[in-house]
């Protein structure tokens, strides 16, 4: 008999279907990234998934923007710059398209465009 699937998450998830800008990719000896417009999954208070185009290793730095509504900040919209690294990387499917799960370490509300 199967064992019960465990619910590790600390944090409540939220679907979102809003853009994201992600920034990957950091190569060292030009001080440069890839920005990608990506599709969130989920998001919480500690990580994200979306998904990605272009591969991404486990383990390397990324950041991102987002525009949280009203829906879940109970006010108005924010948009909010993180910083974290990839924990894991999934393939999606027949769209060619990565799941890519980051952890949240740092943060920043951005000020209205």
């Amino acid at each position: 008999m199967a064992e019960p699937h465990e619910e590790k998450r600390a944090a409540r998830r939220f679907a979102l279907r809003v853009p994201v800008t992600v920034e990957h990719g950091q190569n060292t000896t030009q001080n440069t990234t890839k920005s990608e417009v990506a599709e969130i999954r989920d998001v919480s208070a500690r990580g994200i998934c979306f998904y990605l185009e272009a591969a991404v290793a486990q383990g390397s730095p990324i950041g991102f923007t987002l525009t949280l509504p009203p829906e879940i900040t109970l006010t108005e919209s924010i948009r909010v710059q993180c910083k974290g690294h990839v924990v894991r990387v999934d393939d999606v499917g027949s769209d060619g398209k990565l799941a890519v799960a980051a952890v949240i370490e740092e943060y920043e509300f951005l000020p209205e465009a």
